[in-house]
């Protein structure tokens, strides 16, 4: 492995409409919404990391080939907080056993466990690859 001094500055989400979708993003990820831009509407940065809204033409034509996974202690509470706000989960991935969501635009997230101890970030996976942290009784610890 080698040494870089590179790393992720941002993440950008197209959008139909950024402004609402920021909207979304800042009660998901408790950040203010901070700045525009031109096409773009900025979230509150969070250590190095910023999140942005660029206005995007046209609809998502499919399945995301990126997302991101967001920590929580308690995911199903997560969701449904995510859904309060207008969120809504993928079954269709349920076989794989991580809670996957979708904001008001479709685009796809994951919520997983908060527990960086973890050799997989606590999520658990089998050899296969599948979750199962969806799988476990809540204890009150979230884990």
């Amino acid at each position: 492995m080698t040494n870089s001094s590179m790393q992720i500055k941002a993440v950008i989400v197209d959008a139909a409409d950024p402004e609402r979708l920021a909207g979304f993003w800042s009660e998901v990820l408790g950040r203010p919404v901070a700045g525009r831009t031109g096409p773009y509407v900025w979230l509150g940065r969070q250590g190095d990391l910023v999140v942005g809204f660029q206005q995007a033409d046209g609809p998502r034509p499919g399945k995301n080939r990126v997302h991101v996974d967001i920590a929580a202690p308690d995911p199903a509470a997560e969701q449904r907080r995510i859904e309060a706000l207008g969120g809504r989960r993928l079954h269709d991935y349920d076989d794989g056993g991580f809670l996957v969501m979708a904001d008001l635009e479709g685009n796809e997230f994951c919520v997983v466990p908060d527990d960086p101890d973890g050799p997989d970030g606590s999520v658990g996976l089998d050899d296969a690859g599948r979750a199962h942290y969806l799988d476990r009784p809540a204890d009150g610890d979230g884990r």
